[in-house]
């Protein structure tokens, strides 16, 4: 069954350890004097496509994120490795457990996640949706959709529940194997983080999750998988 995305998901990459002295504090005085309501460029790996951004926000806590990526894989794949949820430990940062608690139809899923954090902090888990708007007639990509639902499950202390987490995934087949993907999204992990720590790991997960992500969506199993998709998925040369 297929997974969440980061995309779950993509959402979760939120929950990343943070590293202790390593965080350069010069260099992320620097770089948060920068942020604005405008996204701010954070990193741009030219050999393998993917750009980075924050921005701050009014009424938020944490910075936003976006990453803007040209991946070699199908959208066939990619959509299998994000429904596949139980999976998500293999490539996910930081993830030690994800299951699907329940799918309320073919493009919505209810999906639990836990995440270890950083030394001397608690652990953290999360409870998301994630609907998926398919590709139609003169809408070529696929959307997947993420929210935090923090009261669906009971608190399992000691683990802290994530309470918010917002992502938007697009990805658009521009070729054989070759999509264009976009993905915008915020979290607050809850409890008590420093935010010098919870936003030096944002500066650097968001591209490590996309690089995973990818290396996952070229495996065989997911890449030459032929079982059918619970809906439809289209490919640059056959769309709408």
């Amino acid at each position: 069954m297929l997974k969440k995305l980061t995309i779950c998901a993509f959402a979760s990459l939120l929950l990343l350890p943070i590293p202790h002295a390593s965080a350069e504090p010069n260099d992320l005085d620097e770089f948060r004097s920068k942020l604005s309501n405008e996204w701010l460029l954070v990193k741009n790996d030219r050999l393998r496509k993917i750009k980075t951004y924050a921005r701050l926000e009014d009424g938020k806590r944490y910075r936003s994120f976006k990453v803007e990526a040209s991946l070699e894989v199908s959208v066939d794949a990619l959509a299998r490795v994000l429904l596949d949820f139980e999976n998500y430990t293999r490539w996910f940062w930081k993830t030690r457990e994800s299951k699907l608690i329940r799918q309320n139809s073919p493009t919505e899923y209810i999906v639990y996640m836990v995440h270890d954090a950083p030394y001397g902090l608690p652990d953290r888990d999360t409870v998301i949706k994630g609907i998926i708007e398919p590709q139609a007639k003169n809408k070529p990509y696929v959307t997947l959709r993420v929210t935090a639902t923090p009261d669906a499950l009971p608190a399992k202390p000691p683990l802290v529940r994530m309470i918010a987490e917002e992502m938007t995934i697009k990805f658009t087949p521009t070729g054989d194997n070759q999509i264009e993907m976009t993905t915008e999204g915020y979290f607050d992990p809850g409890g008590v983080v420093p935010a010098w720590a919870a936003n030096f790991v944002q500066r650097s997960a968001p591209y490590a999750v996309i690089v995973a992500l990818q290396r996952m969506a070229q495996r065989p199993e997911y890449s030459k998988a032929k079982h059918p998709l619970p809906f439809p998925i289209y490919s640059y040369d056959n769309l709408p």
